[in-house]
């Protein structure tokens, strides 16, 4: 029997939120949960429908390049987890101030922390 083919890790265009309603739509009706540097925003999506992801990184941060790095974290972190929601979602993260100066490691423990407290992860057997 020949292996399972790897699930791609690809953030296409389509798994992204780029129009402000969505990103209000997201804040007024989804749920919110803010942990460590990160807050999310979530809304489930229907069976078949592909996770989608959008960031917001505000000036308070710092800089343009510390505001790029803080996208760039949050977006490899969803990158690598979108195949492990029990359910599709959108999801919207706002950048914390604390995320200045943080390792990888640190966002993506974050991340996780989050997604896990939410219950949006699939559960172990």
């Amino acid at each position: 029997m020949p292996a399972a083919a790897p699930q791609r890790l690809r953030l296409g265009r389509q798994s992204r939120l780029a129009q402000s309603r969505d990103f209000m739509r997201l804040r007024q009706q989804g749920q919110r949960l803010a942990l460590g540097c990160l807050i999310a925003n979530w809304n489930r999506l229907p069976e078949g429908c592909r996770p989608k992801l959008g960031v917001v990184t505000s000036k308070k941060i710092g800089d343009a390049p510390a505001r790029s790095r803080a996208r760039r974290l949050l977006r490899e972190s969803f990158r690598r987890h979108q195949h492990e929601f029990a359910q599709p979602i959108e999801l919207v993260l706002v950048a914390r101030n604390s995320i200045a100066g943080r390792s990888f490691g640190e966002v993506e423990k974050d991340f996780l922390a989050a997604l896990r407290r939410a219950r949006l992860l699939k559960t172990e057997p």
